[in-house]
């Protein structure tokens, strides 16, 4: 037995532990003098007294001190306590057994009980994949809301951004997706939410029959910054794993928003200069690497849902803007369409799907032309309808507009329980337009 291996490998073995000590802790940073480490690792922070370890990453170096930003609260930290380095990035237990669970951003099941067995490690942050290698979208995937399927057609692999302010039905939407979606897994994060709304989002909108085919992340508003960031990442890990499976993944992850403002709340903490609306250049750097790693590849596709929170129903505020920019399509919910009862507050005319044209028929394609036409007709003249200021008979385009207007506001609406197919989407469609309802 041919041993020589093993004894080189002993040979060079490092068989000492080296470790730093906490020299600092202000705010959400703690600063070590050493151990050796690299940016990204994981590093136990040691509290000999009562012989616990907080887990914190390596986010920076200053004046050769090693910056650290824990994954849990700092209270047990004092000065002098160990620094150990495990040596590698944020690994977590990936596998089929996890479908069903609710999971926390460092991987381990919400609600205190074990893994299942069976799971693999994996690295939350990994590498977006070449660009060569990704097929081009070619097949619709089902949403289940008609709006989305006959007018905004998603297709397997597409990333799509969801905006909208607070209180206008995205947890809802979301919801829907889960539950009516053709993907073969749904992984969903649920990031900077309040605790309250996490049992409920589980219980009501997403319910037993879309948990059994979904995983759930969660990083609750109360946790430190670079938890919400990495339940982002540990969701995409996930997907990513599937999709190498060759499964069709749905990932939806509410909201964008939330991580880039943890995202600022570390930069800021590590000494980065505050630019557009106090974001930090680390933000603009990181979603790009974040959301490109969705879509499609050539075992698997992963389409997802990314919802961006918009302050003050503001479109053009620097992260909207930024995510708009990086995804292929954007669903627009508007408020008024909300408050009069309109659900899901969908504005068509402001949403688009940039990959739609290229995955649908042509009668597809020529009956949504004309249902967004005939929107758009009313719309330019609602102010002058409303107020009776337009006779009929004047513009026959308009005379159908008005005509076709309540046809199709019924049409757009959905409710919450309320399934149909891709096909019964397009074929509804196409019914309205030939005279049914």
């Amino acid at each position: 037995m041919n041993l020589s291996k093993y004894q080189e490998a002993i040979s060079q073995a490092d068989t000492f532990k080296r470790y730093g000590k906490v020299m600092r802790a202000v705010g959400l940073m703690v600063e070590s003098l050493g151990p050796e480490v690299n940016i990204g690792e994981v590093c136990l922070i040691h509290n000999t007294a009562n012989n616990t370890h907080v887990k914190a990453e390596v986010i920076g170096f200053y004046n050769e001190r090693i910056m650290l930003m824990p994954f849990a609260d700092i209270a047990a930290i004092g000065p002098g306590c160990l620094v150990e380095s495990t040596g590698k990035a944020l690994t977590v237990k990936i596998g089929r057994g996890l479908i069903g669970e609710v999971v926390d951003s460092l991987g381990e099941c919400l609600d205190g009980s074990r893994l299942p067995k069976g799971l693999s490690s994996r690295l939350t942050e990994q590498m977006p994949p070449n660009p060569l290698s990704r097929p081009a979208i070619s097949e619709p995937f089902q949403v289940g809301v008609k709006s989305i399927d006959s007018l905004l057609t998603v297709g397997k692999g597409q990333r799509v951004g969801i905006f909208a302010g607070s209180g206008v039905g995205k947890s809802t939407l979301l919801g829907m997706i889960a539950r009516n979606s053709g993907a073969d897994i749904n992984v969903i994060a649920l990031i900077g939410e309040r605790g309250r709304e996490v049992r409920e989002f589980i219980d009501n909108d997403l319910g037993q029959e879309g948990l059994q085919k979904s995983i759930v992340v969660v990083a609750t508003s109360d946790q430190p910054a670079l938890m919400r960031i990495k339940g982002a990442y540990t969701a995409t890990a996930i997907s990513e794993y599937f999709r190498d499976q060759g499964f069709q993944v749905n990932l939806m992850m509410d909201s964008v928003t939330r991580v880039a403002m943890a995202q600022r709340e570390v930069g800021l903490a590590a000494g980065e200069p505050p630019t557009t609306k106090g974001y930090t250049p680390s933000v603009f750097a990181a979603l790009p690497k974040l959301l490109e790693r969705t879509g499609t590849s050539m075992n698997g596709s992963i389409t997802a849902f990314y919802t961006v929170l918009v302050d003050g129903d503001d479109m053009n505020e620097p992260i909207a803007d930024t995510v708009r920019g990086i995804l292929d399509g954007h669903f627009v919910l508007d408020r008024n369409l909300a408050e009069q009862g309109h659900f899901p507050a969908i504005n068509v005319l402001k949403s688009i799907s940039r990959v739609m044209n290229n995955i649908i028929s042509d009668e597809h394609l020529n009956a949504a032309k004309q249902i967004r036409d005939l929107m758009a007709r009313y719309e330019e003249n609602s102010e002058l309808i409303q107020i009776g200021a337009y006779k009929r008979g004047t513009n026959q385009e308009i005379d159908k507009a008005i005509s076709f207007y309540p046809k199709i506001q019924t049409f757009l609406k959905q409710g919450i329980t309320d399934r149909h197919t891709l096909e019964e989407s397009i074929t509804a469609m196409q019914n309205l337009l030939n005279g049914g309802v």
